[in-house]
């Protein structure tokens, strides 16, 4: 797959970033450079090889899944800006 000029372009209008016409040449050979190492990548065997989140072994602390009120309702609303009647007060912002 080759990236050319209008299509980089096209990848810079929707990210929203301003390229100017005479740096959509580089840009192009920039997206193919990426997109040569993803084809490399593509080649490896990975047959057998399980999926990981991180290069090292991590096992995450768990909870129990129990559900329960927090009972901290004063607590969570002493940090708001502007609390009535128990919830937080919010600007209107819909006509």
């Amino acid at each position: 797959m080759s990236i050319d000029e209008t299509t980089a372009a096209r990848v810079a209008k929707l990210a929203r970033i301003r390229v100017e016409p005479d740096a959509l040449p580089a840009l192009a050979g920039e997206f193919n450079t990426i997109l040569g190492f993803i084809e490399q990548l593509n080649e490896v065997d990975i047959e057998g090889v399980e999926p990981m989140t991180s290069v090292t072994p991590q096992l995450l602390k768990r909870r129990a899944d129990a559900v329960n009120d927090g009972d901290q309702q004063a607590k969570v609303l002493s940090n708001a800006p502007d609390a009535r009647e128990g919830f937080f007060a919010v600007p209107k912002v819909v006509e």
